[in-house]
């Protein structure tokens, strides 16, 4: 591979994994944890860390304690209001361990453009349809919402790895639509 097509493969698979944070913040980092120390993935020099066995306990840990607090009603709620935020640096972080080769700035730039912006715009998406499930449902169809994400988070996941140039069409397309719905049920009819 060349040194361009390295950068464009890697800002991929960042920005692909960066989609998968606006489910679950660190079900894609346990995933990208993994998937380094199974050398199935290189990652850039100061993000090695990420495939330390006490990096994967604590995302392991902190995985396993997300997902289940989305089950917990008042809980999700809480969890996606901090989880916005959480959510672009965590996006951030993931598409700036992916990409190598690249200047420092500009990949720093394009971490938090792309990979936060993803991240963050795909969260509050998320948010926006748990509240629809909490105020169609009184908060009923909260947890088949939450194990939609995990799926989505988990597929998401596994393909930015297989498939990085799929997942980021899927998640720009999911944007889209999001974003289309919220535009015509704020025009005044």
């Amino acid at each position: 591979m060349t040194e361009y097509a390295v950068i464009a493969f890697g800002a991929l698979t960042g920005i692909a994994l960066s989609s998968a944070v606006g489910f679950r913040i660190f079900l894609p980092f346990l995933v990208t944890g993994i998937a380094i120390k199974l050398n199935l993935l290189t990652v850039a020099d100061d993000f090695v860390w990420l495939s330390s066995w006490p990096a994967l306990a604590v995302f392991a840990a902190a995985t396993v304690t997300e997902v289940l607090a989305y089950y917990i009603p008042i809980v999700d709620h809480a969890l996606d209001v901090i989880g916005s935020p959480a959510a672009v640096v965590a996006g951030t972080m993931l598409t700036a361990s992916m990409v190598v080769g690249m200047d420092e700035w500009l990949r720093w730039a394009l971490a938090l453009i792309a990979g936060g912006g993803i991240a963050g715009s795909l969260h509050v998406g998320k948010s926006l349809v748990r509240g629809a499930s909490t105020a169609t449902t009184g908060g009923l169809g909260n947890p088949l919402v939450a194990t939609a994400e995990v799926f989505g988070a988990t597929i998401a996941s596994i393909l930015a790895l297989l498939v990085p140039v799929i997942v980021v069409g899927v998640a720009v397309i999911i944007m889209i639509i999001a974003m289309r719905t919220i535009w015509r049920r704020r025009r005044p009819a």
